[in-house]
């Protein structure tokens, strides 16, 4: 009796890690989320993968079916994206929003250094310093490269157009 039980559980528990792997799945080839408890959707949540959740919206998209499915609003959630919302915005998130200037704010000291938001302080040769030299190298070898080919192909050019 006492190895029945264990077996119901250990099956109960690898149903329920399926779950969350399903959900995924469906995820990435654009199936319906909807239809799976909140326990799937947290578990789906906690076994995405790094890849998936770098390279997708599949953790925006568990979460909608997620709000969905608890009657947070919104459709059952596919992952096509068609008509979905974002998440919403804490409380926390939403007060930082109202804080932030919508435009002309003033300059900031950050670190000793005034700055103006929205202004990118940089120039071409502070852009070609910060390269490698190894890449230096080779972009000059390139260039060097094209020049004698552009030279060589406009000298023959030249040469034909003289001969008519």
């Amino acid at each position: 009796m006492a190895l029945a039980l264990l077996m119901f559980v250990l099956t109960a528990s690898a149903a329920s890690a399926d779950k969350g792997a399903q959900i995924i799945e469906r995820c990435t080839h654009g199936q319906s989320l909807s239809g799976f408890s909140q326990q799937d959707y947290r578990r789906a949540l906690q076994e995405l993968p790094t890849e998936v959740e770098e390279y997708s919206d599949c953790a925006n998209l568990i979460r909608h079916a997620q709000l969905a499915a608890a009657g947070g609003g919104g459709g059952g959630g596919t992952a096509g994206g068609g008509g979905l919302t974002a998440t919403p915005l804490s409380p926390s998130e939403q007060s930082a929003l109202t804080r932030v200037p919508k435009s002309g704010a003033a300059q900031q000291k950050i670190g000793g250094q005034d700055i103006s938001p929205g202004v990118i302080h940089a120039n071409v040769s502070s852009a070609f310093s910060s390269l490698p030299d190894p890449l230096l190298a080779m972009l000059a070898l390139l260039l060097t490269c094209a020049l004698a080919v552009s030279g060589r192909s406009i000298y023959q050019g030249v040469r034909a157009w003289r001969a008519h």
